[in-house]
């Protein structure tokens, strides 16, 4: 699972997400990144453009296998989405990270986390 940060204050913001994970047992790694394009025709990065931050959290931490399981993934799942609600407050923004879209974690119930999490292809 990718989160990415965004907005006024990223290293925060991904450090308390970081503590919460790591208080699971999954502390967050940094996520790859894209190389910046370069050549004749590209543009310069914005100094204006919001800054990111982006960590990569092993999907184990969500995946379900069973109803007595889902149901302590699905208190994580909610408490994740309440950091990232009280983020949201702070001016920043936690969102996952799909391969088609990203998602505002704090808009999402701890049913839908679980089942954007499921989706995910396994990683080997």
């Amino acid at each position: 699972m990718i989160i990415e940060f965004v907005g006024a204050d990223v290293e925060a913001a991904g450090k308390s997400v970081a503590a919460l994970t790591a208080s699971w047992g999954y502390p967050p790694e940094p996520a790859p990144t894209a190389e910046p394009a370069t050549g004749p025709d590209t543009k310069g990065v914005d100094p204006l453009a919001l800054t990111s931050v982006i960590v990569s959290i092993p999907s184990a931490m969500l995946a379900v296998a069973d109803i007595a399981d889902r149901i302590h993934k699905r208190r994580r799942a909610g408490e994740l989405i309440e950091r990232a609600q009280q983020l949201r407050a702070q001016q920043a923004a936690a969102r996952l990270v799909r391969e088609d879209r990203s998602i505002d974690l704090a808009a999402l119930t701890p049913d839908q986390l679980l089942d954007l999490i499921a989706d995910e292809p396994s990683e080997t």
